[in-house]
């Protein structure tokens, strides 16, 4: 367990952390002690590859989505991670239907780029799968037209936000 020291953004729309995208993840992410970022989430029926597991594509998404927001950790200057390679390896069916954790650090981090690894967690502790991605960093403003205040990015706090993960 890690003592969970802050919480980070959630939006509206995106897949992976937009708390009114009907079909999606809903995660929420946290940064712990130990300079990692964790995030919880559950997948749903909607988000299922084979009855009862979680899509390949979607474990992929919600394991870029963590290491890319490591870059944020103690971090004075918001920065956002643009994916350049993202492998994944599968290692355990990944269920639907329970609170799984999701884990994503840095490994690497130079003017323009950075690496980082990250792991999903199925409920019994067991890696379901890892990941490995290079990103470049760049400002919001140099990837899209973003209104902070349009798409809701703020942090959320919740009764169910927890202490330690």
């Amino acid at each position: 367990m890690q003592k969970v020291t802050g919480k980070q953004e959630n939006s509206k729309m995106c897949f992976v952390c937009g708390l009114k995208n009907r079909y999606g993840l809903k995660a929420r992410f946290y940064e712990t002690e130990n300079d990692e970022v964790a995030a919880i989430f559950k997948g749903e029926e909607e988000h299922q590859g084979y009855p009862g597991r979680l899509h390949g594509g979607l474990a992929a998404s919600i394991l870029d989505e963590t290491i890319g927001r490591a870059i944020n950790i103690k971090s004075e200057n918001e920065l956002w991670g643009v994916t350049l390679e993202l492998k994944v390896k599968y290692k355990k069916p990944i269920p639907l239907g329970v609170d799984l954790k999701v884990f994503g650090r840095l490994s690497r981090v130079d003017k323009r780029l950075f690496k980082g690894t990250g792991e999903i967690i199925n409920p019994d502790g067991e890696v379901a799968a890892t990941a490995e991605g290079l990103y470049m960093k760049l400002p919001i403003d140099r990837i899209a037209d973003f209104d902070r205040e349009e798409n809701d990015w703020k942090v959320v706090a919740s009764e169910s936000d927890p202490v330690e993960i």
